[in-house]
């Protein structure tokens, strides 16, 4: 059903100003300036490999004469006609902006060192790019910084800005019109909605981690809020005008609605080439990253699933490499083998070994995979026989504050363990018959973890301790951008209605339309959807089904820990065995 929104119906507040202490902020210099080879920009940064061009603070217009600012850094050096990767969001350009590795702990594994100061948070950095080649064009996008306007959220009209600034920069003198788009998180998630306009000069996209359905993927997940991530995020955007606030519309429209329907990837739309990078570990991006390979229409697309963490995957030699193989094949007509590559490498989490990594399918989900039942029973045991599961019902404390430290107690534990090796590859689902004692709705956290022979609650490593310059496991904080629990599910059971146009049997995808509140005490059929994963299983190793009323993720800073407030009220139970068929459904290789 398409509804229609009115843009002046977005809830704007007023950005953080660009003169703020902590911003990054260092003046509006139009200019264009050349960086000799072996530059520094700070005495801890990486040099430059060649001479750059820096042409800073370039205007581009947009379609309704609003000017945006980049920056553009090209080889000093070069004779021929260039091609482009864009970098698009609203972080700031250019080594500005609130965000930076600093915030994270060990840096995320990535020294001052290994970078030139110059690169866009989370983008492409020009010291290597222009070395392969390549012009890099920073954006800062409409509102953010010098750029005119107020700062968008995604959607529709970011999709159109991205359009114009890419044509805008095809014309350019030094271009040979071919321009990508690439970067992680929210320069992932912008190039979903822009190729969707497809703009006559985008060649390519690479779009590393990104949601692709704003509400159902991240904002609100299974019908719940998650509100402090993201009201975070919208004070760190900085500007001379207003910034959009989701988290305010989340509060004014909590179910499903046009503007949320804006923030749907239109991915039918995109048939270019398209590198697309997934991981397991993030609790951003993971469905929607996997989503989009699933459901765009390009031809001619990759999915590569890596095992570690997005920001410092972002900047490894192998990412590097296996980019420059696309862009090249692409934006250069190398003729170097890139369409050979499967067109699809996942990685395997053994959690208590090194991860198997590029491992090849042709699809995904792959169809190597089958589907299995394990049905909840007594004894806090999972079985794949369900024919003599005897009646029970399991009651955990659905109001107990969580920690989102990954060991938060008052959850219930239904455990499976394998006599064979199996690789669970793939979405699962849960299927849960469940009841809220003193409520007329519920907030439903489940999470699949692995457990060792001796019983052990296993954590993968996002990052190698020599990276974190670490020496102990037990060192590395837990947030989400350094640990991986394992997949989780969540649902409100108000929104608890199958969209019967994307669900499959395996990923259940909801409405978020006609709320229907539970009576106290009524026991609800519950299918929540679990996001993929790809984990080892040795034998004598278990599955640890977890289910509770906070969530089991882990926080991506540790200053949002137990910030994310769940819908609950009393004791939740859950009910199998008999004529309650509660059980998961979990894909095995």
């Amino acid at each position: 059903m398409s509804l229609e929104f009115a843009p002046t119906e977005t809830i704007f507040q007023s950005s953080k100003k660009p003169e703020a202490p902590g911003t990054g902020y260092d003046g509006f210099h139009p200019a264009s300036i050349v960086l000799p080879e072996g530059h520094c920009r700070t005495p801890e940064c990486r040099p430059l490999p060649i001479a750059l061009i820096w042409d800073r603070d370039v205007p581009l217009r947009m379609r309704d004469g609003v000017r945006i600012r980049v920056d553009i850094f090209r080889p000093k050096e070069s004779v021929a006609q260039l091609p482009t990767l864009m970098a698009w969001s609203p972080y700031g350009k250019t080594g500005a902006g609130v965000i930076s590795l600093d915030m994270i702990p060990h840096r995320a594994g990535i020294p001052k060192s290994k970078l030139s100061g110059y690169e866009k948070w989370e983008a492409p950095d020009p010291a290597e790019w222009c070395a392969r080649g390549y012009a890099v064009v920073n954006v800062d996008a409409r509102g953010v910084f010098d750029s005119e306007g107020d700062i968008r959220w995604l959607g529709t009209g970011e999709g159109q800005d991205g359009h114009d600034a890419i044509e805008e920069v095809a014309k350019l003198p030094w271009s040979n019109g071919r321009v990508a788009l690439a970067g992680n998180s929210w320069l992932a998630m912008a190039q979903w909605f822009i190729a969707a306009e497809n703009p006559p000069h985008l060649t390519c996209i690479a779009p590393l981690e990104g949601a692709s359905d704003f509400y159902r993927e991240t904002l609100c997940r299974g019908g719940v809020p998650f509100k402090p991530f993201w009201d975070m995020l919208r004070t760190c955007l900085v500007g001379r005008n207003r910034v959009e606030d989701p988290v305010a519309m989340i509060e004014k429209h909590p179910d499903w609605h046009a503007y949320w329907e804006d923030k749907r990837a239109r991915l039918d739309k995109i048939s270019i080439p398209a590198y697309i990078l997934a991981s397991y570990s993030t609790m951003i991006h993971t469905e929607g990253s996997f989503r989009g390979f699933e459901d765009i229409a390009s031809k001619d697309k990759w999915l590569t699933v890596h095992a570690t963490q997005e920001w410092f995957d972002l900047y490894s030699r192998e990412r590097i490499d296996d980019l420059a193989s696309f862009f090249d094949c692409y934006m250069k007509d190398c003729n170097n083998g890139w369409k050979n590559t499967p067109r699809v490498r996942a990685s395997i989490l053994p959690f208590n070994n090194v991860a198997m990594i590029n491992v090849p399918f042709s699809a995904w989900p792959p169809v190597e995979t089958e589907y299995h039942k394990l049905y909840l029973q007594s004894f806090n045991t999972l079985t794949t026989e369900y024919a003599n599961s005897k009646s029970g019902i399991a009651h955990y404390p659905a109001d107990q504050p969580g920690t989102q430290g990954g060991d938060d107690s008052g959850q219930l534990s239904f455990s499976y363990k394998f006599a064979s090796r199996k690789m669970l590859l793939g979405y699962s689902k849960a299927v849960l018959f469940m009841s809220a004692e003193q409520a007329d709705d519920m907030d439903v956290f489940v999470q699949l973890r692995k457990a060792d022979r001796q019983g052990e609650i296993l954590e993968h490593l996002n990052i190698p301790l020599k990276d974190l310059q670490l020496s102990r496991v037990n060192e590395v904080e837990q947030i989400n951008p350094l640990k991986y629990l394992g997949p989780p599910g969540i649902l409100r059971a108000s929104h608890a209605e199958l969209d019967p146009a994307l669900s499959t049997d395996f990923h259940p995808i909801y409405t978020h339309q006609n709320a229907q509140k539970i009576t106290p005490g009524q026991i609800v059929k519950l299918e929540i959807s679990i996001w993929p994963t790809g984990i080892l299983f040795e034998p004598g190793e278990s599955l640890i089904l977890r289910i509770g009323g906070n969530p089991q993720v882990l926080a991506e800073f540790s200053a949002l820990r137990g910030k994310w407030l769940s819908n609950n009220n009393g004791t939740n139970s859950v009910h199998f065995g008999g004529k309650y068929l509660s059980y998961i459904s979990v894909p095995f290789v």
